[in-house]
């Protein structure tokens, strides 16, 4: 087992730790203010419904303003130090959270969370920093997607072991003890094991690391402008900040808005239900793992190209949903198990957007995946925003099949459209801007699937310019 699995690992248990601590509060809040549903021996709190939105959104808005400067800091310091200090931040919060509480109630547990979001909004954009330095290009849908499963198991257990901890003896207080204790573990894993770049790493083989870095058209000799230019008026990072737009659009109906019309215009109360938060989350956790595999058969057999395989899991991932939305919008109260089934298979087949379009940062530009995130990340953040917004505006009465009809039409639209702007200027291409300088081009860089017999070609120019620190 390679040490770039070991750096997948890493990553995998640091979102489990960064998502533990972002959804936990849903259920900490539940039993902050109801004490006789988990354990009474805690202190309860009267926070009105408006009090507890602000609490449940205050994460946000730290998150949205660390994304930028979060790509930024990780390409000058290095992920191991800002993903690091990140994760140990949440950790300190988590600790600190029930005492902010009792001292100054729902006020003080906003401000943490606030602060809470600025530290993790640090962290994704170092995320694909390293995935980009340490996945091969022939490993990186396997790395990458098997690292972004943190995500949905990080979800899984926030909702599910929450409730039973804020039952047990150590109260709701343990909540955030728990997501602590996980922060810091893994904060002491990271320090051991974790390095920048394979050159970097204490533990490496040399067989391994000349495999890495001759196959990820990583420049880590010398420092790189950023070509700031280059990436706004890049044709395919356009496309796949409009993908993973509509990609926050419509993840954002299906977790917030479908639960919302199953209980107003379905009858349905699952969201008291832990098992039933929990299993879309699980459904997708397991899916991603089938397109995991199907995107390694498929490059490996060379039976598609790099792109051809992220547009076509992305079409898969998009365009299933957008049907399941629209058939949301004509069932009715006698159809809970279709609706039911509808959400957790939407959830689910849209977990291929990891390999589908989410990786695809990496594959425009290795040297500044980063930072493409973070650009990603604060536009889609904006987006996930208004979507609750629009569906407010236009769903007056919950109950009303009819407005709830005009929300779905609207998600399936923005997924078809924006899957659709991928299909037809997307690419899994190196882009010329990845090189170092940036007012100089390097279109011998720009094709990273071309044939073999290119690659003496490919070493010569490299001979020049480089240094030839990278092995064909």
């Amino acid at each position: 087992m390679g040490m770039r699995y070991i750096q997948a690992t890493l990553l995998f248990i640091a979102l489990v730790a960064m998502y533990f601590s972002r959804v936990n509060v849903g259920v900490a809040v539940v039993a902050m203010t109801n004490a006789e549903t988990t354990n009474p021996n805690f202190p309860e709190f009267d926070w009105s419904e408006k009090q507890i939105s602000y609490i449940l959104s205050s994460f946000y808005w730290g998150f949205c303003v660390t994304q930028l400067p979060g790509g930024v800091l990780c390409k000058k310091y290095g992920s191991k130090l800002i993903m690091g200090l990140a994760i140990f931040c949440s950790g300190v919060l988590s600790v600190l959270t029930p005492f902010s509480v009792n001292w100054g109630g729902w006020k003080s547990l906003c401000v943490i969370r606030i602060v809470l979001g600025l530290a993790q909004g640090l962290i994704m954009p170092c995320v694909f920093d390293h995935l980009a330095k340490w996945s091969p290009e022939q490993e990186r849908n396997r790395l990458g997607a098997f690292s972004h499963t943190g995500y949905d198991c990080g979800m899984v257990l926030a909702m599910a072991l929450s409730g039973v901890i804020a039952e047990s003896s150590m109260g709701w207080p343990g909540i955030s003890y728990v997501s602590a204790g996980l922060c810091f573990v893994w904060c002491l894993l990271w320090l051991i094991f974790a390095a920048n770049n394979p050159g970097d790493s204490k533990y490496i083989s040399e067989v391994e690391k000349l495999y890495i870095e001759s196959s990820n058209n990583q420049e880590v000799e010398r420092k790189m402008q950023i070509p700031w230019r280059a990436i706004f008026t890049s044709i395919p990072f356009i496309a796949l900040l409009v993908v993973r737009s509509a990609e926050q659009w419509g993840l954002t109906t299906l977790e917030t808005q479908i639960p919302s019309y199953l209980n107003g215009v379905l009858k349905m109360e699952i969201r008291s239900n832990a098992f039933f938060s929990a299993l879309p989350f699980l459904a997708s956790w397991l899916i991603s793992y089938i397109f995991m595999i199907l995107a390694d058969i498929l490059q490996n057999r060379q039976i598609l190209s790099l792109t051809a395989i992220r547009k076509v899991i992305n079409s898969v991932a998009y365009w299933i949903p957008a049907l399941g939305f629209i058939a949301m919008g004509f069932l009715d109260e006698n159809q809970k198990t279709w609706a039911l089934s509808i959400m957790i298979f939407s959830t689910a087949i849209n977990g291929g957007e990891i390999i589908g379009s989410s990786l695809n940062a990496i594959d425009l530009s290795p040297n500044h995946a980063g930072l493409l995130y973070s650009i990603i990340n604060t536009v889609a953040s904006v987006v996930a925003l208004m979507s609750p917004l629009a569906a407010g505006f236009i769903v007056t009465d919950v109950h009303s099949r009819y407005q709830w009809q005009m929300v779905f039409v609207i998600a399936a639209v923005v997924f078809i459209v924006g899957n659709l702007v991928y299909i037809i200027f997307g690419t899994a291409k190196v882009q010329s801007w990845n090189s170092i300088e940036e007012d100089k081009t390097y279109p011998e860089l720009e094709d990273i699937e071309s044939e073999s017999d290119s690659c003496k070609h490919k070493t010569s120019f490299l001979n020049r310019n480089v240094g030839n620190p990278l092995s064909y």
